[in-house]
């Protein structure tokens, strides 16, 4: 399955709930959501029944789509956390949490996790100090992720980090005083993932690829 470039809000009306795929627009009236709570399409508005079948697959649905990922990579990712120590689903919400484009954008270098892949694609982003273009790629504890010196002057990446200069980070990652990079200081809880806003039920998501 290619990927999704079709318009996004479509994927928040589909699944129900705000993936927050445009940043603080999610969090404003022109939010797509509050003013369709449908799913799109002819029949969207008609009584939808969810079998067993279907509740996990809305749910992985739900996931996958948060971290615009292809049922590819979401495979490979299950996979893996299941070949891991500990619940599989929590191991697979640890994994997605730390994807390089999504703790840039925890760090507020980009507003939405799509913003932030442009900028990890588009070379704009180090790990310790090196070039990494690989959206996908898995920061550990001690990482450096920071700003690549050319690119600071751009005006979407100044935006970003003028308006969230004061910004809450996770307690699993920090800014240093110059706000133009971060570190990884441990590997985050279960509790501490918020994708999606943290309103996960990986059960589901473990029972569909058991089948």
């Amino acid at each position: 399955m290619a990927v999704y470039r079709g318009p996004v809000c479509k994927l928040c009306r589909r699944e129900g709930v705000k993936l927050f795929l445009k940043g603080d627009r999610c969090l404003s009236a022109k939010c797509s959501l509050e003013k369709k709570e449908y799913p799109p399409g002819q029949h969207g508005q008609g009584r939808i029944r969810k079998s067993e079948f279907g509740k996990q697959l809305r749910e992985k649905q739900k996931v996958k789509r948060s971290v615009l990922m292809t049922e590819k990579q979401f495979r490979i990712f299950f996979k893996e956390a299941d070949s891991e120590e500990g619940p599989t689903g929590a191991n697979l919400l640890i994994k997605l949490e730390t994807r390089l484009d999504n703790v840039v954008q925890r760090l507020k270098f980009g507003a939405s996790i799509k913003q932030a892949r442009q900028l990890v694609l588009h070379r704009h982003i180090e790990v310790n100090s090196a070039i990494c273009n690989i959206p996908s790629y898995t920061v550990k504890e001690g990482d450096k992720i920071s700003i690549r010196k050319k690119s600071r002057e751009i005006n979407l990446i100044k935006d970003n980090l003028e308006e969230n200069e004061d910004a809450v980070l996770p307690e699993w990652i920090e800014r240093d005083s110059s706000k133009i990079s971060g570190k990884v200081l441990r590997k985050p809880t279960r509790e501490e993932v918020t994708l999606v806003g943290g309103d996960i039920e990986e059960n589901l998501i473990v029972e569909l690829y058991s089948k």
